[in-house]
């Protein structure tokens, strides 16, 4: 089941839910708005390896914004920092994004119950487009979870994800075992 605006409020209040910056109006019916991030990057290497460490370069989006273009990775990041300690949080691309042809993650797109921050947006467009610093991005949407936790996310011994960040992080993919 979805939370609605009202049990995201009352999550909020009791601590299994935390945004940061929270702001009342980006609340939706069902959802919270999140914005885009200071902060893009992209892969250094032309020919991604998927077992060695693909390393990226960050910068500021400027002042005046930034184009994206099509056929290049982008990697974002939500300006929210988020907690979420009893619910599945998803976020979505906001509809206005999608059609300006901007998608914003490729399959990253569930949370863990227990992940504790910004998120990563894995950013591609359909055509070139003007992006913005906090400009609204996507939604979250929070889903109830059915039964106990064995392994939240945040106290995971090799979840990859967990330094606190403001800036996009790059695939950890290289540090699984296969």
């Amino acid at each position: 089941m979805i939370l609605s605006d009202k049990q995201i409020l009352e999550e909020m209040e009791k601590g299994t839910i935390l945004v940061e910056p929270f702001d009342r109006s980006c609340l939706g019916t069902n959802s919270y708005d999140v914005h885009l991030g200071r902060y893009l990057a992209t892969y250094k290497d032309e020919v991604l390896d998927a077992r060695k460490h693909n390393e990226i370069d960050v910068f500021e989006i400027p002042e005046e914004g930034f184009v994206l273009e099509p056929g290049k990775l982008y990697l974002g990041v939500t300006l929210e920092y988020t907690e979420t300690h009893a619910h599945v949080p998803f976020l979505e691309g906001k509809s206005s994004v999608g059609r300006l042809g901007i998608d914003i993650h490729a399959t990253a797109g569930k949370g863990d119950v227990g992940f504790c921050n910004t998120w990563t947006l894995e950013i591609s467009v359909s055509q070139k487009v003007r992006v913005y610093y906090s400009m609204p991005i996507g939604q979250l949407i929070y889903f109830e979870v059915k039964g106990g936790i064995e392994n939240y996310y945040n106290k995971k011994e090799n979840a990859k994800y967990n330094r606190r960040t403001i800036t996009p992080v790059e695939s950890m993919m290289w540090m699984n075992e296969w």
